[in-house]
Protein backbone atom coordinates (compact mmCIF):
# COMPACT_ATOMS: atom_id res chain seq x y z
CA UNK A 1 0.00 0.00 0.00
CA UNK A 2 1.19 3.50 -0.89
CA UNK A 3 -0.09 6.53 1.03
CA UNK A 4 0.32 10.19 0.15
CA UNK A 5 -0.77 13.41 1.80
CA UNK A 6 -2.14 15.90 -0.73
CA UNK A 7 -3.62 19.37 -0.51
CA UNK A 8 -6.41 20.87 -2.60
CA UNK A 9 -4.72 23.83 -4.29
CA UNK A 10 -7.44 25.04 -6.65
CA UNK A 11 -9.70 27.76 -5.22
CA UNK A 12 -12.98 26.02 -6.12
CA UNK A 13 -12.09 22.84 -4.23
CA UNK A 14 -13.09 19.44 -5.49
CA UNK A 15 -16.33 19.82 -7.44
CA UNK A 16 -17.70 17.72 -10.33
CA UNK A 17 -14.94 18.40 -12.85
CA UNK A 18 -11.97 17.63 -10.56
CA UNK A 19 -13.83 14.57 -9.23
CA UNK A 20 -14.30 13.33 -12.79
CA UNK A 21 -10.58 13.85 -13.50
CA UNK A 22 -9.62 11.88 -10.40
CA UNK A 23 -11.87 9.00 -11.45
CA UNK A 24 -10.59 9.13 -15.03
CA UNK A 25 -6.97 8.86 -13.88
CA UNK A 26 -7.77 6.25 -11.20
CA UNK A 27 -9.50 4.00 -13.73
CA UNK A 28 -6.31 3.81 -15.81
CA UNK A 29 -4.86 1.63 -13.07
CA UNK A 30 -5.91 -1.73 -11.68
CA UNK A 31 -5.02 -0.69 -8.13
CA UNK A 32 -7.69 0.37 -5.69
CA UNK A 33 -7.69 4.06 -4.75
CA UNK A 34 -9.06 5.46 -1.51
CA UNK A 35 -9.26 9.08 -0.42
CA UNK A 36 -9.65 10.05 3.22
CA UNK A 37 -10.65 13.35 4.81
CA UNK A 38 -11.54 13.80 8.48
CA UNK A 39 -11.77 10.03 9.02
CA UNK A 40 -14.19 9.67 6.08
CA UNK A 41 -12.71 7.17 3.62
CA UNK A 42 -14.19 6.78 0.14
CA UNK A 43 -13.52 4.87 -3.05
CA UNK A 44 -11.46 7.13 -5.31
CA UNK A 45 -13.07 5.60 -8.39
CA UNK A 46 -16.51 6.97 -7.43
CA UNK A 47 -17.39 10.51 -8.53
CA UNK A 48 -20.20 10.78 -5.99
CA UNK A 49 -17.96 9.51 -3.21
CA UNK A 50 -15.31 12.10 -4.01
CA UNK A 51 -17.84 14.94 -4.12
CA UNK A 52 -19.31 13.91 -0.74
CA UNK A 53 -15.92 14.54 0.89
CA UNK A 54 -16.59 18.26 0.59
CA UNK A 55 -12.91 19.01 0.00
CA UNK A 56 -12.48 22.78 -0.19
CA UNK A 57 -9.44 24.91 -0.96
CA UNK A 58 -6.48 24.01 1.29
CA UNK A 59 -8.13 20.78 2.51
CA UNK A 60 -5.60 18.09 3.35
CA UNK A 61 -6.43 14.59 2.14
CA UNK A 62 -4.77 11.21 2.35
CA UNK A 63 -4.74 9.12 -0.80
CA UNK A 64 -3.90 5.44 -0.63
CA UNK A 65 -3.46 2.97 -3.42
CA UNK A 66 -3.24 -0.79 -3.23
CA UNK A 67 -2.49 -3.21 -6.04
CA UNK A 68 -0.01 -4.21 -8.70
CA UNK A 69 0.50 -0.66 -10.01
CA UNK A 70 -0.04 1.21 -6.75
CA UNK A 71 3.07 3.39 -7.01
CA UNK A 72 2.19 4.63 -10.51
CA UNK A 73 -1.42 5.27 -9.50
CA UNK A 74 -0.40 7.24 -6.40
CA UNK A 75 2.08 9.30 -8.44
CA UNK A 76 -0.54 10.13 -11.09
CA UNK A 77 -3.20 11.19 -8.57
CA UNK A 78 -0.73 13.24 -6.51
CA UNK A 79 0.42 15.00 -9.70
CA UNK A 80 -3.20 15.85 -10.54
CA UNK A 81 -3.52 17.61 -7.17
CA UNK A 82 -0.24 19.48 -7.73
CA UNK A 83 -1.47 20.62 -11.15
CA UNK A 84 -4.63 22.04 -9.54
CA UNK A 85 -6.78 19.68 -11.62
CA UNK A 86 -5.65 21.51 -14.75
CA UNK A 87 -7.73 24.57 -13.83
Amino acid sequence: MVEREVEVLNRAGIHARPAALIVKIANRYSSNLYIEKDRMKINGKSIMGIITLGAAYKSRLTISTEGSDEQEAADAIAQLFLNRFEE
